[in-house]
Formats: C-alpha cells, structure tokens, sequence
C-alpha cells in the first residue's frame, strides 16, 4: 500500500531525482515552455506552479517578504537568473490569476521508447 506516500520516484537516486526536477523547473521558467514525458511534466507541475505563487504573492508584501520569498524561490532553484526572471517577468502576468498558470498538452508516444510525451507550458491570457 502507498498509504500517505506522495510525488514521483522517476526510477532515480534521490539527488538525481532532486537534480532532474531542479533542472526541469529552472528550463521551464527560461524557456516558458518544454517538452518531456508525461511522469516528470506531473513531477514538476504542482512546484512550479507553487514557485509561481509564492513570487506572485510577494508583489504586495511589504519589504522583508519580498526578501523571504526570493530566497524561498533562490533555495529551490539555485540560480538568480532564473529567480530574477520569474519575479519580475513571469509572476507579474499572473497578478489576478487564482491559480492554474500551466498547461499539459499531449503530443503522442516518443519514436525510440514509446514514451508519453507532453508540452507543458505557461498559460497565456
């Protein structure tokens, strides 16, 4: 039983796991879009779109949880670009947005391993 079990595995060591979702997260905030399987776009969906927030919901907050939340966001990431451009370009768009700032498409299976493959992908208003 997977009483009380939660997220993905991924068939990975738990730094290379914690690796690959960095990594994915970070690509996905530069490039506002990317294309992997199905398991690791549902992997990373709910912390990036919890990232999204947390920089959304800073934008109000007075001087010391601007700070806060950056450095929330900066742990998780690990790159100050990528933080930089998530809270002053893409948290922004999302100012009255309540929630569900990304998108699954499906694209088909993937030709060598037949693999699921997905586009997930910021949602444009």
């Amino acid at each position: 039983m997977r009483h009380q079990v939660a997220g993905y595995k991924l068939n990975r060591s738990t730094g290379a796991r914690t690796a690959l979702r960095r990594t994915l997260i970070k690509q996905f905030f530069i490039h506002e879009r990317i294309r992997t399987t199905r398991a690791k776009a549902a992997a990373i969906r709910g912390e990036a779109e919890h990232l999204i927030t947390i920089a959304r919901n800073s934008a109000d907050a007075e001087e010391a949880a601007k700070v806060h939340a950056r450095r929330l966001v900066a742990a998780r990431l690990g790159d100050n670009q990528v933080v930089k451009k998530l809270f002053d370009e893409i948290a922004p768009r999302f100012a009255k947005r309540p929630g569900g700032y990304t998108r699954v498409l499906k694209l088909g299976p993937r030709q060598g391993d037949a693999a699921e493959m997905v586009m997930l992908e910021l949602v444009e208003e």
